[in-house]
């Protein structure tokens, strides 16, 4: 009978209702179920749930429906994220829904200017979206105050306990009101999080949804033996052969590399890293998720709290850290109850590293070469690089613009002399060397050496007829 409650059964309100229907939204998940009651009676949740189960509305809702207006700089929901990413993606859930209602919603993360942020909030924040850098920052500036905060909601508890994220969390707990209502949701439950349970929560209510943990069932894992000169090579086949795909890299720059290498091969990709700013982050994932590439090239910043449907496979360039953080990397294909395939690109001396991460997770598969024939077949609609100026694979001196592109062109003259005489170049092509003014070396079309002239034994009458000499000379010249 699950399948038959709806979002009015659960306690919400019709206004969310009919937004929600809007936007094809009519039966709630699992998760949902589970939560929204005891989180609109403003019960202390304890939810363990996967990424991609639909815990964003299972706590947004209740929220927005006990959210009370706020005044400039007091914030009375908060909802704390590790990431950017999951911040801006949390934001743009919610802020639909909340204007329903009238509220206010607003996300502040670092990597993007402080202005809008004060402007905000001197306007008046009612729910408060926030990594924890940023906000205790913005604290520290006494930019914000969290004192009227009446529901903290934690997302992704466990990825924030993994980035050292425990500390700051506590601190802004701690600056919101005692009697507050505090939601938790976590991939896991235990170790810092359980400490985070015990300390900030009262008399919690457990929810668990789904496998605990990320299940390699299913997805389909390939290991692949290839030196590290192929893997570009091989990467580009593997996209071409299965369509939307994640590549993870270790390193920035070997993210930055690798989406160079593919879009010199012709595949539409994106990069995404904490080296970027952060229009440059939501471009690239806005790209991804509408279609408009057919690969992201992410580090590990992409391994969590992102949910990209339709993603079938996922490309291991570098090895991940450990089994759990294979997990996280593989867990954003084969979503949803859908199937994906997980390939690893393995260098020989890699193997007994690997081996061990195949234990951790719970798997036994036989180091191979590669072979694209063992691939399922999917449905691909192949997206192509868009065609953009290179130095690396043009001649500078073909350039249609710019200074070095003309300068060295025999009978060219520069930009600047182009744009200063236009047309009247066509009517006086060649102009007599004036002695008086300093020569334009940048606009000379010949940059050998010049003739010496001939010595002579003249009256010192003829220094006019020398000096027509040089000039019908450079004429003829």
């Amino acid at each position: 009978m699950l399948d038959m409650v709806s979002f009015s059964d659960l306690g919400v309100s019709r206004r969310l209702v009919e937004a929600l229907s809007a936007q094809g939204i009519n039966e709630p998940f699992e998760v949902q179920t589970e939560s929204i009651p005891d989180g609109m009676l403003g019960n202390d949740l304890c939810c363990r749930a996967p990424t991609g189960s639909g815990k964003t509305l299972a706590f947004g809702l209740p929220l927005i429906e006990r959210t009370k207006k706020a005044e400039p700089g007091f914030p009375t929901s908060l909802i704390l994220t590790p990431t950017r990413e999951l911040a801006e993606q949390i934001f743009k859930v919610l802020d639909p829904l909340s204007r329903e209602l009238g509220l206010y919603t607003y996300a502040v993360y670092g990597g993007v200017s402080y202005t809008k942020q004060f402007k905000a909030l001197d306007r008046g924040v009612d729910i408060l979206v926030a990594c924890p850098g940023r906000l205790i920052d913005l604290i520290d500036r006494g930019s914000i105050s969290l004192e009227d905060v009446e529901i903290a909601v934690l997302d992704e508890a466990d990825r924030m306990a993994d980035m050292g994220f425990m500390q700051p969390v506590c601190q802004i707990l701690d600056e919101c009101r005692n009697d507050r209502q505090t939601i938790l949701f976590s991939a896991t439950l235990d170790d810092e999080v359980a400490e985070l349970v015990r300390d900030y929560q009262t008399n919690p209510v457990t929810i668990e949804v789904g496998p605990e943990e990320v299940t390699m069932e299913s997805m389909t894992h390939y290991f692949w033996l290839m030196p590290n000169s192929k893997k570009s090579t091989i990467s580009n086949e593997i996209i071409r052969k299965c369509g939307r795909t994640i590549v993870f890299c270790r390193t920035r720059r070997g993210a930055d590399r690798v989406g160079e290498d593919l879009t010199h091969d012709g595949l539409a990709a994106q990069t995404l890293h904490g080296g970027l700013s952060q229009k440059q982050r939501d471009r690239a994932m806005a790209r991804f998720q509408h279609g408009e590439c057919m690969a992201l090239i992410a580090t590990d910043v992409a391994a969590r709290g992102i949910d990209v449907e339709g993603v079938n496979c996922v490309i291991h360039y570098d090895p991940p850290e450990n089994g759990k953080a294979y997990k996280h990397r593989s867990g954003r294909t084969a979503r949803g109850g859908s199937t994906g395939i997980v390939i690893s690109l393995i260098q020989k001396p890699q193997r007994k590293s690997i081996s061990k991460i195949q234990r951790e997770v719970g798997i036994n598969v036989e180091f191979t070469p590669p072979e694209f024939g063992d691939l399922p077949e999917f449905e691909v609609e192949f997206i192509g690089a868009s065609r953009r100026r290179s130095f690396g694979s043009q001649n500078r001196n073909e350039s249609k613009s710019g200074h070095y592109g003309k300068r060295n062109r025999s009978g060219g003259r520069s930009n600047r002399s182009d744009r200063n005489s236009g047309s009247r170049n066509q009517e006086r092509p060649d102009r007599n060397y004036n002695k008086k003014k300093p020569r334009n070396t940048h606009s000379r079309p010949n940059r050998g050496q010049k003739p010496k002239p001939e010595k002579t034994t003249q009256p010192s009458r003829g220094r006019r007829n020398n000096r027509g000499n040089r000039s019908r000379g450079r004429n003829n010249r």
